[in-house]
Order: structure tokens, then C-alpha cells, then sequence
């Protein structure tokens, strides 16, 4: 079920992603929800060129295999 949530903005702030919405023929709300569910998801994943650069990092892929498996049998401590 949809929820709403209050957004105040500056009128600056609402007069540029208003202009926005206009010029992509889409209500506002659609346009922020976009925007931040975009924005989010570029900061969760990594992109292609990052990928292949941690992929051929042998080194560095060790280090997270062996992390893993320090992780499965408890091995360490969590840095709170």
C-alpha cells in the first residue's frame, strides 16, 4: 500500500525539480521518487568498470574470501 510523506523544499529547490517534472512529462512526486530510488541504488551496487576492476584484483579477492570464511566460523571481531 502506498504511503505519503511530507517533503518541504526551498521555493528554489521546488522551482527546479518542478521545471523537471514538467519537462519529462511526469508528476512531481514520480520525479522525486525516481530520482532518489536512483541515487540509492548507484550507491548499493557497483557499476560494470568498478566490477572488473575488483575482479581482477587477486590480491584483493582473497582478502574478501578470507574474510567470508572468518565470518562463517566466527573468527574475529565486528568493528561497532
Amino acid at each position: 500500500m502506498p504511503k505519503t510523506v511530507t517533503l518541504r523544499l526551498k521555493d528554489s529547490v521546488y522551482r527546479v525539480f518542478n521545471e523537471a517534472a514538467v519537462a519529462e512529462n511526469r508528476s512531481l512526486s514520480n520525479l522525486i521518487e525516481t530520482a532518489a530510488l536512483q541515487k540509492i541504488s548507484e550507491q548499493q551496487f557497483v557499476d560494470d568498470v568498478e566490477l572488473a576492476e575488483i575482479m581482477s584484483n587477486q590480491n584483493l579477492l582473497e582478502r574478501i574470501r578470507q574474510g567470508s570464511r572468518d565470518a562463517k566460523t566466527r573468527r574475529g571481531r565486528f568493528a561497532t
